[in-house]
């Protein structure tokens, strides 16, 4: 039995949250989807800490990042991530508001696996982050799914 990897967003608008999490449930995606609203409580579910203790082991399929968020940034996240054993593979997928070619090479140079950068029109957005969800929540493939396969054929 495959069990349905989360997506977690993180992002601090609520309107820009609402819109990524009915773009997610129009493209039929099962798997669950959790939001949080800055980078401190992004970490405290990845590393299953605080509110987030009792949460299940595992890690998301993909974390959509904010960049501008209160408390800790998209980058410093992504930077926390990168550096951390246990969360380096983990896809990240910035979708921010920022097309500041700083933001962008700050990004890829701490190991984002995508840039999108939020489209102003609602439907453009939709598409964007369904793709988003498709790829990352569905199609791609990462070690720790490998492995767990592999392991149910043995």
């Amino acid at each position: 039995m495959t069990v349905l990897r989360t997506i977690l967003l993180a992002e601090d608008s609520e309107a820009d949250a609402e819109m990524a999490i009915d773009a997610l449930k129009d493209a039929r995606l099962a798997n669950p989807i959790v939001h949080v609203e800055d980078g401190v409580d992004a970490m405290d579910y990845l590393l299953r800490r605080g509110a987030w203790s009792a949460r299940e082991e595992g890690l998301p399929a993909v974390l959509l990042l904010d960049i501008k968020m209160p408390r800790k940034d998209g980058l410093e996240v992504l930077r926390e991530i990168r550096a951390h054993a246990q969360l380096k593979r983990l896809p990240v997928v910035i979708l921010s508001s920022s097309s500041e070619e700083s933001d962008l090479a700050r990004s890829w140079d701490l190991g984002v696996n995508a840039y999108v950068v939020k489209p102003v029109d609602v439907a453009q957005f939709f598409v964007a982050v369904q793709t988003l969800g498709t790829f990352w929540g569905v199609i791609n493939q990462n070690p720790e799914q490998e492995q767990g396969h592999a392991d149910a054929h043995r």
